[in-house]
């Protein structure tokens, strides 16, 4: 099997490149000499307010990574799919583990989504989400997608890297033998196992994987500026009263 980081996705076959319809890049902007109108600065020497706008603007940023929830539903949607072409759908250990990603992909969506229900009104109009709520759905984007990746790569089978290319599907002579011999569930045929097989592949280590992965682990800042804000707005002191209260410490 050709590995993902080969240039078989530049061949020509729209089934090499996983998803052949969406992709993304990064850039390096350097601004030079460039003037901001007076109307645009939000800080103009208040050093004082730096902490509480890094809060707050992560805050917006962090609730935003529901978007990861989004990729975990196509993960979702390959994970169930490869186990069925495979032919082991029905089986338990199989059900446990989709339901596994399901689970660990509405961990980040609720996490989201409850960061925008405490939301609260500001002096300036806007709304601010629960800081704490946002973190700790950022700080679930940090681990989930990396585990969903796994149990997905997991239920495709070492078919996910062993696959050949394309090209020898269209050999005259290894051809029928790849058909004949990578046949999956009845029903099913290749071409549609292989289009799912490098759909993975793309999002678990392939160009797309930047987005998926990555991204989630660094994005809107790396876990341990979570864990920061978490220690801060978790109110340890107060909890410790609730506990002391209830075991009789006074």
């Amino acid at each position: 099997g050709r590995q993902s980081c080969d240039s078989r996705a530049l061949e020509g076959s729209d089934i090499e490149q996983g998803n052949a319809k969406y992709g993304g890049q990064e850039a390096i902007v350097a601004f030079n000499d460039v003037e901001v109108p007076p109307e645009y600065i939000f800080m103009n020497g208040e050093t004082e307010f730096s902490q509480s706008l890094v809060e707050r603007f992560t805050a917006y940023h962090r609730r935003s990574y529901i978007c990861k929830a989004g990729l975990g539903d196509v993960m979702l949607g390959a994970a169930a799919t490869v186990a069925d072409y495979n032919g082991v759908a029905k089986a338990s250990h199989i059900k446990d583990k989709i339901i596994e990603i399901a689970y660990l992909n509405e961990n980040i969506a609720g996490t989201a989504l409850a960061a925008s229900y405490g939301g609260k009104a500001m002096p300036a109009g806007n709304f601010l989400p629960d800081v704490l709520m946002a973190n700790i759905c950022k700080h679930n984007v940090t681990k989930h997608p990396y585990e969903i990746g796994r149990l997905t790569q997991d239920l495709a089978g070492g078919i996910l890297v062993t696959l050949p290319a394309d090209q020898d599907f269209r050999h005259e002579v290894a051809g029928p033998l790849l058909d004949k011999y990578l046949k999956g569930k009845k029903g099913v045929s290749v071409e549609h196992r292989r289009r799912i097989l490098r759909l993975i592949e793309n999002m678990t280590m392939g160009r797309n994987a930047v987005g998926y992965l990555t991204e989630s682990l660094h994005g809107a800042g790396s876990p341990q500026a979570q864990r920061v804000l978490i220690q801060r707005l978790m109110k340890l002191e107060e909890k410790k009263k609730l506990a002391k209260h209830l075991a009789g410490i006074e």
